[in-house]
This record gives structure tokens, sequence and C-alpha cells, in this order.
């Protein structure tokens, strides 16, 4: 993918023009999208049979994103973003005209009215990773948390306003006249990714199969310590908070006994929230750490949906959830921010999605989980324990703190090139045994052990598989390192995904060396013995071949 932008004085986001571009015609479709979820919603309260299936219209949209998240995250790493995200919007242009006909031909059950939801979810579960990631190669990196904050705040505006005409649009034209404007608003982002031509550098390496991607980005975030302290906060909040977007509907039918006039100004005054929280959130990052933006963020949506299942009126209701929206976009925003600086270019989007499926997952659960209590217990009582479980939340921070990710240089390494091997190799030659021996003396031996351990977990994390370190029993200073990859592209793939931040540990084993230099690495390839087997081996590379490797065919690339 493209490298971002060079660091510049002024990190404003919006100076971007591709950035300013996808910005404004993103604010369309998060309008349509915002006008379709309040005919969506206020539909199924005409025709559902129970409170359980109109909590789960928002079910419905976060479900397909835990679900399909880690392909899309997979397909946005390896395939080329724009595309991707013009699929995903042709798709769900598709699906919105489909339900938009089919609302105005009265055919809409509950159990239909989901499947197209989920539908469209569907559409944004693959389009969101491919955009986000797409933002860091857009904007340099001093300005990742202001564009974060520019997307949370422009879906918050539409927020703030699009709900309100939505229940405009619902009360005067029906479910059917909020779909078709949902489908209208498709075009203009359509329209400005097909004009974009990003210039991309030349692939090195051949894409990564998409299982295998999959893969590489589970054990990526599991032995990333930082992503995973991101994911599990996620889904804590995404539980906890999915009851004030997903009961809305029911707050504005029972608790305040409005239609869906009143659905829309509360949805506008939650989004007004919102884009208050993003405009705030530059000042506060500069004031506070992740943690601590996150623990303000919590409690001001603990607090607002408290006051939400305690009040009867609108006017406070609104103010409710203006402080929950705040609450809402802070959190949210902070926490895609961590991820997006805690991850590497080749990754981010796998990252990505792995933290919208914990986090949307989490609201998924929860919408489910509070639309039953709901449904039992009456929507007050739901919103109250909603607030509750919010700010038992708050707890969560003392044992998984979140750290600070912005001074993480997560730039290629680039000091390793690819080796000339006597024996030929080709991309499939494997499979690949590496050890690297080190020699330190006895009396440094605890500290080699312990950058050994971080050693350990950015060599598995890469793709390394069975790493072991062992000793020698007769020069005690002498340890090897040793570690199996499946084929040789593999080995050449784990050993480009060094990163600057993981040169630091390279450095620190390096000082405890007896003598200065590199380590002694052997590269290795398995071979069964048996009968015929030395027919099999290939012929060793001449001196001729060696020095001139374009005389190599089968030197991999």
């Amino acid at each position: 993918m493209a490298e971002p932008p060079a660091e510049t004085p002024d990190a404003s986001p919006l100076r971007v023009p591709i950035f300013r571009a996808i910005w404004l015609a993103s604010m369309s479709s998060n309008f349509g999208a915002l006008v379709q979820a309040v005919g969506a919603s206020w539909l199924m309260t005409q025709i559902a049979t129970s409170e359980g299936q109109v909590a789960l219209v928002q079910a419905s949209t976060a479900l397909p994103i835990m679900l399909l998240a880690l392909p899309a995250g997979a397909v946005a790493d390896n395939l080329d973003r724009r595309l991707v995200m013009l699929c995903a919007q042709g798709f769900m242009l598709v699906a919105s005209c489909a339900l938009a006909l089919a609302a105005w031909a009265g055919a809409l059950t509950p159990w239909t009215l989901l499947a197209f939801t989920f539908a469209i979810g569907c559409g944004t579960a693959f389009n969101n990773p491919a955009w986000q990631a797409s933002v860091g190669d857009m904007v340099p990196r001093a300005a990742l948390p202001g564009a974060v904050a520019l997307n949370s705040m422009g879906f918050n505006i539409a927020r703030s306003v699009g709900p309100a005409l939505g229940g405009a649009i619902v009360a005067a034209a029906g479910a059917a006249g909020a779909f078709a404007v949902n489908a209208a608003s498709y075009l203009a982002l359509i329209g400005v990714l097909a004009r974009w031509r990003p210039n991309l550098p030349p692939r090195t390496l051949p894409r990564e199969r998409i299982p295998l991607a999959m893969l590489d980005g589970l054990r990526y975030v599991a032995l990333s310590p930082r992503i995973g302290v991101v994911l599990a906060r996620g889904a804590a909040f995404g539980a906890g908070a999915s009851a004030v977007p997903a009961l809305m509907p029911l707050v504005a039918r029972d608790l305040v006994g409005g239609g869906p006039l009143t659905f829309g100004t509360l949805l506008g005054a939650f989004g007004v929230g919102a884009v208050a929280g993003a405009l705030s959130s530059g000042r506060l990052r500069r004031q506070l750490s992740t943690e601590g933006l996150v623990r303000w963020a919590t409690a001001a949506m603990a607090a607002g949906a408290l006051a939400v299942g305690s009040s009867g009126t609108v006017a406070l209701t609104a103010a409710a959830l203006m402080l929950a929206g705040a609450g809402w976009v802070l959190a949210l925003s902070t926490f895609n921010v961590s991820v997006q600086m805690a991850a590497p270019r080749w990754v981010v989007a796998r990252a990505l999605a792995l933290y919208q499926m914990a986090t949307f997952g989490g609201m998924a659960a929860g919408a489910w989980v509070f639309g039953l209590l709901a449904e039992h217990h009456g929507v007050a009582t739901a919103i109250l324990l909603s607030g509750g479980v919010q700010s038992a939340g708050l707890a969560l921070g003392l044992l998984l703190p979140l750290r600070q990710v912005e001074d993480l240089d997560l730039a290629p390494l680039g000091r390793w090139r690819e080796p000339d091997t006597a024996v030929p190799v080709d991309a499939r030659s494997g499979p690949i045994v590496v050890t690297v021996e080190h020699r330190v003396a006895e009396e440094d031996a605890p500290a080699f052990l312990e950058a050994m351990a971080e050693r350990r977990r950015i060599v598995r994390r890469d793709g390394a598989r069975r790493w072991t370190l062992l000793r020698d029993l007769a020069e005690p200073t002498v340890w090897i390192e040793r570690f199996h990859m499946p084929t040789w592209l593999d080995y050449v793939r784990e050993q480009q995904r060094r990163t600057r931040e993981d040169g630091g540990n390279l450095e620190r084993i390096r000082s405890l060396y007896l003598e200065p230099g590199p380590p002694k690495v052997r590269r290795m390839i398995e071979r069964q013995p048996g009968p015929g087997a030395v027919a099999s081996l290939p012929r060793p590379r001449t001196a001729r071949e060696m020095a001139d490797p374009l005389t190599d065919p089968t030197r991999a690339s």
C-alpha cells in the first residue's frame, strides 16, 4: 500500500485533498445510513410482534461486522483498498434499492427487514476496514488522531441532523422514502472513489492467501499486548453502551410518549453530543492520557444512560443523550486511534477488523440482552442496568489500562536483505529452519533471557513457528535461537515485517554480546532421508551463478 504523506508542521488532515473529498462524500453516505436506520427502527415498531425484535435491528447491523470483519480486513490488507470500498458501496447500493422497493410494495415482514439490514451490514463490514486503513495511507502519522476524530465527527454531524430529518421523511413518505434516500446517498462516495487513483508502490511479494492472512492477523493481535487490551476494553464498552442506541425508539415511544419526530430528535441530540465530543477530542487528548480519556468517556456514557432511564421528559432525555453521545464518540475514536497507531501498515486493516469484531460483537450481544430485559422488565430498567454496567466497566481500567502508543515507530526496519543461497530455493521451498547463534557472558545471561523473551514474542508475532532457545552444554556462553517457517516466502515475509520499534530489542540483545558484530545465522531446508532422496535434491549453484543472480531463474522474488 502507499506510504502516508510525510510529516508537515500543519498536521490538519483536511489539507489532504483526497482525504477531504472522501470525508465529505462519506458525510452524505452517513446521512443516508442514519435516515435508513430511523426508517428501519420505526418500521419495526409497527410490524414487530415483540420488543426484542426492535432491538434486533441494531443487532442485525452490528452482527455482520463481528462475523465478517476479519476476512474483510484480510482482503483490505491484500487488495487495492479503493476497489474493496467501491465493491462494498456498490453492494450496499443494490441492497438499499431492493429494500426500498420491498417497503414500497408492502412486502416486508420483521424477518425480511432484518435480513435486508443484515445485508447492508455485510457491505459495511467490508467497507470499514478498507476505509479506516486507508486513512493512514492518506495523512501523516501526526494527523491520524485528528483524521479519526474527523471521521467520527462527520458521522455524528450526520447523526445530529439526519435522524430528525429521517423522522420527518418517515412521517411524510414512510419507511420506503427513507430507504430510497439511503440508496441515493451512496452515489457521491462511489463517484469520488471511481475517480481516485492512489499512487501505490509495486508489490515485491505475492499476495497472501486470505485464510493464511486471517491467521496472520489473529496471531499478530494475539501477540501484541497493546492491541489486545484495546480489544478487551472495546468489547466491554460496546456491550454496556449498546442499550442506548438499540432501545432509543422504545425510549421515544414508551418513556417520553413520542412518535417518529421525537425519535429523530433524540437521535439528533445523541449526535450533537457526539460532535461536541469529537471537536473536543484533540484538546482532551493533549491534557489526558489515553486511559484517562477513556475513563472520562465511560463515565459520561454511564451518567447519560442512568439519566435516560430515569427521565420522563423529552428535554431531560435529550440532554442526557448529548452527554452519552460525547462519551460514545470519545471512547470509540480513542480505541480506534490506539489500534491504528499500534499496528504497522501491513496488518493495520486486520487489526482494525478484529477491534471492530470485538466492539461490535459486544454491541450485538448487549443489544440482544438489553432487548430481552426491556421485553420482560421494561425499557427503563434495561437502560438503568446498562448504565450500571458502564459504571462497573470503569474498574476494568484498573486491571487492563490502555498504554500510550503515539511514540511508537512502526515504519519498516529495512535492514534485512534476502541472502544468496548455495542451494537454489524458490518461494515454495520449505520447510525452512533458521538458527541464530548468540554469544553472551554468563553474568549477562539474566539480562539476555529477559531480552529474548521479547524477541520470542516479536518473532512469533511476525510468523515464526516452534521458536526455541537452546544453551550449549559444552560452551555455556553459546545460545542458539531456533525457529521454523513453512516456506522460504514465509521466511522472507517474517523478516520484512520487523519495525524500527522492534530494532530496539535487537540492539539490546547485541549490546550483551561477548564480541561486537552480527550473530551467526544459518538457514536450512528440511529434507527427509530415504531411497531416491538424493536424486530429488536440487543441485548446488555454481560460483558463477552465485556471483550473477540474473543467471539463476530459481531465485525467490
